[in-house]
């Protein structure tokens, strides 16, 4: 009589699940609501603005641009013989995708609590919608590195991509999983620790200066004591930064070594944030 009953349902949901499940399945039968969220995201984020997709423009050139007066011309940072604002272009770039990301996950539970009260489907969907949709902004970002690419080379700079440009699509995973991640477990801990909100955006400010975004690595085991330059070094986001530069502009350190390295801790981090995720979301509505 049991398996008659349970036979007339096309799907359980239940809290009965482990904390590791990733249920693809799911997810692409929800797909159509995942492209949703996908398109709310890119409209809305700029929908009363005066400038609108042009901030996506404005804030990287203008970061490089400070960048470049104050730890090249002031700081008198080399770059390898690439011209600065480049330099700069390229770094900031990378890591404005990492950093929406991160900030843009790390309060799916209180941001989207309502909905989460009332609607089931699956909650990692709202996390890889930002992912996702600010994919179409480090496009554009990619975009106004790529003209400023083909003006310096234009003027007479000796800029060349290498080989490892291949790998290209491994770093922006890399840079996803590890934003992902991080926003994940954020966003688990925001549900208890609501001053974690206001620390997340002084601390991703942080980061970046400990990730070699406005410098090139060897430049950090130069200047920087011994303790902060191996910091620097074994931090996955400095490596990523440092591999697309490499790739991009045929400057740094590359070393297969590092990569896997980074590849290896971006995916514990995205396993480890998905673990508290799927932990938090039975009980979250208790506590948000």
């Amino acid at each position: 009589m049991k398996e008659n009953l349970d036979d007339k349902w096309l799907y359980t949901i239940s809290s009965k699940q482990s904390l590791f499940q990733l249920n693809f399945k799911e997810i692409w039968r929800y797909r159509d609501l995942l492209l949703l969220f996908v398109k709310r995201d890119i409209v809305t984020v700029y929908k009363q603005t005066i400038l609108g997709p042009l901030w996506y423009v404005i804030q990287p050139l203008f970061t490089s641009v400070i960048f470049t007066l104050i730890f090249n011309n002031l700081g008198q940072i080399k770059t390898g013989g690439i011209p600065p604002f480049l330099f700069n272009l390229a770094g900031i770039t990378l890591w404005n995708y990492f950093k929406e990301c991160l900030t843009g996950t790390s309060n799916t539970f209180t941001k989207n609590q309502n909905i989460f009260g009332k609607v089931y489907f699956p909650r990692v969907i709202m996390p890889m919608s930002v992912t996702i949709s600010n994919l179409l902004k480090f496009v554009i970002q990619l975009g106004i590195f790529a003209a400023f690419y083909v003006y310096f080379v234009a003027m007479g700079h000796d800029i060349t991509p290498n080989v490892n440009v291949l790998l290209f699509p491994l770093y922006v995973l890399m840079m996803a999983l590890l934003g992902l991640g991080l926003g994940m477990l954020l966003s688990a801990m925001t549900t208890k620790y609501r001053d974690l909100n206001i620390l997340v955006g002084f601390g991703v400010q942080l980061l970046m200066y400990v990730s070699a975004v406005p410098y090139p690595l060897e430049e950090a085991k130069l200047k920087f004591p011994k303790v902060v330059a191996n910091l620097v070094e074994y931090n996955p986001l400095s490596q990523i930064i440092e591999g697309f530069r490499n790739m991009l502009l045929d400057t740094g350190m590359f070393s297969l070594e590092k990569l896997l390295y980074t590849f290896f801790i971006s995916l514990i981090i995205f396993l480890f944030g998905l673990l508290i995720f799927n932990k938090t979301e039975k009980s979250f509505i208790d506590t948000v």
